[in-house]
């Protein structure tokens, strides 16, 4: 997924109650792990894959939503759903991610990716071989729903 998250997290909001804060938790939860693309670009200089590092595993963000959860609900009630909402979207993002990107489900159990499909290395950047392959539909596709739900808000 290079384009769909944001508007994944906007769909997210859109089907839940126009509470404060959750439109902004939907959408930060949408793209917060690709946050991790700064430290990827800038300091580990592409050495490891991004989806290897924590703000792409499941089992980190299971582990962080079952501590923080009963916190949030027995001393910030009024933040619940919008935590919540930020929960879903992250894990909205790992099975985005799952389609053709590769995501560690099994980990720490096991350090390989899950993925639906493999895009096949056509182009000398790899941006064409997402862009100009299928799969790319789906993101036009959430984008469409996004504006659409937009429109008719």
């Amino acid at each position: 997924m290079i384009i769909g998250h944001l508007p994944s997290g906007y769909i997210l909001a859109r089907h839940l109650p126009p509470l404060p804060l959750v439109m902004g938790a939907a959408i930060l939860g949408g793209v917060f792990p690709d946050f991790d693309m700064i430290w990827f670009y800038l300091v580990d200089d592409r050495a490891v894959h991004h989806h290897r590092y924590w703000v792409h595993i499941p089992a980190f963000w299971s582990t962080v939503c079952a501590v923080t959860m009963p916190l949030i609900y027995t001393f910030a009630r009024q933040l619940f759903l919008p935590a919540v909402t930020f929960f879903v979207a992250v894990m909205m993002h790992c099975v985005l991610d799952t389609v053709a990107g590769g995501i560690l489900w099994h980990w720490p159990f096991s350090n390989e990716f899950t993925h639906f499909m493999t895009i096949p290395s056509r182009y000398d950047n790899w941006i064409w071989n997402f862009v100009l392959h299928p799969v790319f539909g789906l993101e036009l596709l959430i984008w469409g729903w996004a504006l659409w739900l937009w429109k008719n808000r």
